[in-house]
This record gives structure tokens, sequence and C-alpha cells, in this order.
């Protein structure tokens, strides 16, 4: 399989409380801007979100598949699917597909009974988890700062002004990362997305 190049920028970063994930706000298609006001970070459930970077199309129908199987899940046991589980389903699903693959590289976050998650997925359906996770073509940039930032005891004011920095940062030297900063976090409320004014104001 080809080198998958996606041009984004996606993070998420787990702190003491909850899972942060933030990404830019600019689709690409080839060298143009083609659309300055994208949702990369898709909720799945009320603790679950996913990220895309790579083919749009291809991730807006593994978010789809990924609702409608654990909307079934959650009638079936009673009880929502864990952040793993879903990971691994979705690493499978992926995996099925590697020789007619969906180009994508994902990332699934999510806050659960064992805490915070954040899990890398590629193409093929390797799955990967760490404290912090950048993908995109802005990722070296973000994992700059969140090398020298990241601590495992971060409160989610300083996680969630971490991710915008990161995303910030990229965004000023990735020319296919841009246009806006899109941040949310997942704790055991669940899934709550940033306005603009809280993102600026962080």
């Amino acid at each position: 399989m080809n080198t998958i190049k996606t041009g984004t920028t996606t993070l998420g970063i787990t702190c003491k409380d909850a899972v942060v994930i933030a990404t830019d706000r600019r689709a690409t298609a080839g060298t143009m801007i083609a659309h300055k006001n994208v949702h990369k970070v898709i909720q799945i459930s009320d603790h679950i979100a996913m990220t895309i970077a790579g083919l749009a199309a291809d991730g807006q129908v593994l978010a789809r598949w990924m609702r409608s199987e654990f909307a079934l899940y959650s009638i079936k046991n009673g009880r929502e699917i864990s952040v793993k589980a879903a990971a691994t389903f979705l690493s499978n699903l992926l995996n099925q597909y590697k020789f007619t693959p969906f180009y994508v590289e994902l990332l699934v976050g999510g806050y659960d009974k064992d805490g915070a998650h954040i899990i890398d997925l590629d193409a093929a359906g390797g799955l990967f988890e760490d404290d912090f996770i950048s993908t995109g073509s802005g990722s070296p940039f973000a994992y700059g700062l969140l090398e020298q930032n990241y601590r495992k005891d971060m409160d989610l004011k300083e996680a969630l002004k971490l991710a915008r920095d990161c995303v910030k940062v990229a965004m000023s030297r990735d020319s296919a990362s841009g246009d806006d900063i899109e941040v949310i976090y997942i704790d055991k409320e669940g899934f709550k997305r940033l306005s603009k004014e809280e993102i600026a104001n962080l």
C-alpha cells in the first residue's frame, strides 16, 4: 500500500478528567482550498468522537457506520460500547478493506469507566493508543509543542489551551491546515464542542 498523505492537522490529548480533541477547519483538493469551514471532529456517541484526516467521504461513511453499529450495541447490551471496543471495531472494519482501502487516518477519542483514551488508526486498521497523538501534514509542528508541554497530570483547562495552541502553530506553518480551529472535549458528562468565543478565551 502506498503511503497516504493527508493535508490537515488533528490531535488528541488525554488529561486527568477528559480527552481533548482539536483540528483545523480547512479542506484541500491538491493545492486548492476547497472548503474553509469543515468539521473534522465527528461525534459518534455521547462519549466517543472521531477525527478525519484524508478523504472526507470515506471518513463520513465510516462515522455513519459506527454510529449505527454502536446504537445497536447499546440497545442489545443495555450499555454504551467502551472506547477501546469502538476502536477495535473500526480497526477490524478498516482491515477488511485494506486491499481497497478507505483513504483515511483517524483518531478515536472518548471517556468511559476506564478514563480518557485517544487512539490512532491507519488505513489498514493499525491501532495505537497513547497519551497524545497528532495526524496530518501539520502534525510535525503540533508534536513540537506537545512533546515540550504535555504532562499526564494536566487539568482540563491546560489541555484545552495546549490543544488550541498546537493547531494554531501548525496552521501558521502548514499550508494545508488553516482557516479556523475546532476544539472539543469529552468527560464523564459527555461530549462538549467549544464555541469560537470559548476557544479564543482559553
